[in-house]
């Protein structure tokens, strides 16, 4: 029998209008599943249960064009991954009105994945601001495989970091449910569009 990660969320939003921004720090249970049927993505819950972000996948043979929507399917995100010299690659994300962006300007992050002759890895340099001209960065290491990894600031202070979702009793639950921790003061649809771009890198939607 499977095991239900929030199924008080399943049914219902919040009942106020979604805060993007939070005073406080806040815990997120990812759900590494789309609500659709045959659909790849994932689902994120507050922690009262409340489906807060979603990645509904239609096309669950190409991740090229992603999009990151509130629970009532309001684009935040549009996700875009670009390739150069046929290895590397990155991903742009552009932050939307609440609908499809069809010709998007300047993206508003990007990351790009750190390259290591001598190892696989996951780490990844993230610019944001492009849309300011401002630039500043974010990093996203990996810890202990890829169903973990924080996101630092310029500082290397901890703005976000993710885990393997763990019980009360102890017990870990599988490599499809994880636990996301971000400090107060952070953009949490910037953090999620992040998550998402990992999650891309990982194969892990």
């Amino acid at each position: 029998m499977a095991k239900k990660v929030h199924p008080r969320g399943l049914l219902s939003s919040s009942s106020s209008a979604p805060c993007y921004f939070s005073s406080k720090r806040e815990t997120f249970t990812i759900w590494m599943k789309s609500l659709v049927l045959n659909g790849k993505g994932c689902t994120v819950f507050d922690s009262d249960g409340h489906i807060m972000y979603r990645v509904d996948n239609y096309n669950s043979k190409s991740n090229n064009e992603v999009y990151l929507m509130d629970f009532d399917g309001g684009v935040l995100f549009t996700i875009l991954k670009k390739r150069y010299f046929r290895l590397f690659g990155s991903w742009e994300g552009y932050r939307s009105t609440g609908k499809v962006e069809t010709n998007p300007k300047r993206p508003d992050f990007l990351v790009r994945q750190s390259f290591n002759m001598l190892r696989r890895n996951s780490d990844c340099e993230v610019i944001l601001g492009l849309d300011n001209n401002h630039p500043y960065n974010y990093a996203m290491t990996s810890l202990n495989g890829k169903c973990a990894c924080k996101i630092v600031d310029n500082f290397g202070d901890t703005v976000a970091e993710l885990k393997r979702k763990e019980a009360r009793s102890g017990v870990v639950f599988g490599e499809d449910v994880l636990s996301m921790e971000v400090k107060p003061c952070v953009d949490l649809s910037l953090v999620m569009g992040l998550l998402v771009v990992y999650g891309l890198i990982n194969s892990l939607m």
